[in-house]
């Protein structure tokens, strides 16, 4: 089979290669999984560059989630899904390879209804706003949610979960242009980071200010972000796109007894029961059926392309999801 392997930490476009590989063997518990497509995420790339939490040992291979056809597999959990379809959410030798062999409890099914593209990218950031709205959080009808970086697919899919849940959004986003994107997603409010924004956020959060925070950039956006919440207002962490860290004013935090959190989607999953993370899965297949947890996609490169599909997905302007095509 072919993969695209890393050697080393780096730049992806100088680190990464098209290498042939003996197929993985199944041992007990375990599926092989011939892969159909799998996005290019940021966490992905954090990943190559070794700037990720938990870097995996060399050489490895890059790829989160996907979605691919089981084609062998031992023990209970994997007959239940012999020769289906599946969402697949790899945390060890990762999907951007043509068969990956995974524990059988990681291989979702997904129903026939939901298209390829979508069940490739089903996990990450669908699981990761629906997670951090309905379980973190529990967000109430009518409360504000203020999130920093609201123009990514997760902050979109956050606006179109409080269009659903009957919860209101202020997003704050970069640019001008970025804002029909979040009107069309139902977000409440929208605002450039820029001017004097945040006097326009206070005039529309009122004096009680949000109860609840989003931030996926980190650095002055961030604290920003958390100014604007009010008394026993949460900040979840989510990301560091700006590679900067927070810097947070105690006195901020005294007042009203704010609290900044972290949020991490595996450890997270990991510490959660099996029951409780089928329930998940099944409240994302619903909710990509209505759209609401959708992803957009941009271009489908195939693996012998992967370099422009790294260059396209490392693009702030890119038109949507990078995926990688194996067959």
């Amino acid at each position: 089979m072919k993969a695209l392997v890393a050697d080393r930490f780096g730049a992806p476009l100088e680190v990464l290669s098209v290498k042939d590989l003996p197929s993985p063997t199944v041992g007990s518990g375990q599926v092989r999984i011939r892969m159909m497509l799998s996005p290019i995420n940021p966490s992905d790339l954090l990943m190559i560059q070794g700037k990720y939490g938990k870097q995996p040992p060399l050489p490895c291979i890059p790829g989160f989630e996907g979605v691919g056809k089981v084609e062998e597999g031992k023990g209970l959990f994997a007959w239940r899904v012999l020769g289906k379809r599946v969402a697949v959410l790899n945390g060890g030798s990762g999907n951007w390879a043509q068969e990956v062999t995974i524990p059988a409890i990681r291989a979702v099914p997904v129903p026939s209804d939901i298209p390829d593209e979508q069940v490739a990218s089903f996990f990450i950031n669908p699981a990761t706003a629906l997670a951090m709205v309905s379980r973190q959080f529990r967000i109430p009808r009518g409360a504000w949610l203020v999130q920093g970086g609201a123009s990514t697919a997760v902050g979109l899919m956050v606006a179109r979960l409080g269009k659903k849940l009957g919860f209101q959004t202020l997003n704050l986003v970069r640019r001008k242009e970025l804002i029909p994107a979040l009107e069309e997603a139902g977000g409440t409010k929208t605002l450039v980071t820029e001017g004097d924004w945040l006097a326009q956020a206070r005039s529309i959060l009122g004096k009680a200010g949000a109860p609840f925070g989003l931030d996926c950039i980190g650095g002055k956006l961030g604290a920003d972000v958390l100014g604007l919440l009010g008394e026993n207002g949460r900040l979840q962490v989510y990301g560091r796109l700006s590679g900067e860290p927070i810097p947070i004013d105690p006195g901020v935090l005294l007042a009203g007894m704010k609290k900044v959190e972290g949020f991490w989607l595996s450890e997270w999953a990991n510490r959660q029961g099996k029951l409780s993370m089928l329930g998940l899965f099944r409240e994302i297949g619903q909710n990509l059926r209505d759209g609401t947890l959708t992803t957009k996609v941009g271009a489908i490169h195939p693996l012998d392309d992967w370099r422009s599909a790294i260059q396209a997905a490392g693009e702030s302007a890119k038109p949507g999801k990078i995926l990688l095509k194996f067959h």
